[in-house]
């Protein structure tokens, strides 16, 4: 009998700290950077974000979208038999112990289930989505719970408008499991290290410090560009992996980095901006958890449906990208 994944549970979580454009821009006058709400909305189509509260990890906001996802996939933790947590912010200098770890504990697990961090970035959800379908099909794991999560805001240089106004922080789950009717219909991704520098930290750590610089850099031109033109062709390669043409997709999940990125891709697949989901206007770009955020809003919200299909798309840095075409 073929083996398929499905998700069958999303979750997400959002800090209680909502900070408004012009929140931000009054904290960034008093630092006498200028900004506007008009100059954020212009460039990048968002009106606010959420930032973790002092102390607040991602393994913490991963564990909450974690137990949503369980809760609609109606299992406990122990019925998990691998985690998958995406992440470019874990909670250790390092990455280790990964974050994947500390949510297993964290959770409760103990059934010795695997584990394991994965970073691409903001490709890193569609990078695990691809790993857990895998895993999945090969018979080798029946219940994978996939996470993205973020802390943005503590690698973001307030001193620079270009980059710190455009992220936030949050979590996104779902559960993926073995069934025997389609599920994840394709994966396809891709890497270009070619294009490390156009986005990146590039700090590292030496005697125990951070040798360099520790806060985001972007070259925002060079990645729009880019990321355009990759998400399209990955869209399309998905598609015919998975035998669709672009009318047949109910829904279109891109990152949640910019709107004009988003409304490009659209109009590239031929797609009304009517099937388009939306969330980077109130959370920002959430990195690796902009997607499983963006999808679990529209499950809850009733937009999503069973049977309705869904192209999923990440781009971020490596530089990385990816697309999932899944039927719900």
């Amino acid at each position: 009998m073929t083996i398929f994944s499905k998700i069958i549970g999303t979750g997400s979580y959002l800090p209680a700290k909502k900070v408004s454009n012009q929140e931000l821009a009054d904290q960034l006058a008093k630092k006498g950077i200028e900004t506007s709400d008009e100059w954020i909305v212009s460039r990048s189509g968002i009106s606010s974000r959420h930032y973790a509260d002092d102390g607040e990890k991602s393994s913490d906001m991963g564990v909450a979208a974690a137990k949503k996802a369980l809760e609609a996939a109606k299992l406990t933790p122990n019925d998990i038999d691998l985690i998958i947590l995406a992440t470019s912010t874990p909670d250790f200098i390092g990455g280790f112990p990964s974050t994947a770890c500390v949510v297993q504990n964290k959770l409760g697990l103990t059934n010795g289930a695997p584990a394991m961090d994965v970073q691409a970035v903001c490709s890193g959800f569609m990078y695990g989505m691809s790993i857990a379908d895998s895993m999945i099909k090969s018979g080798a794991h029946k219940n994978v719970l996939v996470i993205g999560a973020e802390v943005f805001s503590r690698i973001l240089n307030f001193d620079d408008r270009t980059t710190c106004v455009l992220f936030g922080d949050g979590a996104g789950a779902v559960v993926m499991s073995a069934s025997n009717e389609p599920g994840v219909l394709a994966t396809k991704l891709h890497a270009d290290g070619g294009y490390a520098d156009i986005l990146s930290v590039p700090g590292t750590v030496q005697d125990g410090a951070i040798a360099g610089s520790g806060y985001l850099q972007m070259d925002g031109q060079a990645v729009f560009k880019l990321a355009v033109s990759v998400l399209e062709k990955v869209a399309n390669e998905a598609l015919a992996q998975a035998g669709l043409n672009a009318e047949d997709i109910d829904w279109l999940i891109p990152h949640q980095a910019n709107l004009r990125i988003m409304h490009s891709t659209a109009k590239k697949m031929r797609l009304p901006l009517d099937k388009l989901v939306v969330t980077v206007d109130q959370h920002g770009n959430t990195s690796a958890a902009s997607v499983p955020l963006a999808l679990d809003q529209a499950v809850r919200d009733g937009r999503i449906q069973s049977g309705h299909k869904i192209l999923l798309e990440g781009v971020g840095g490596g530089f990385t990208w990816g697309a999932a075409i899944v039927q719900m």
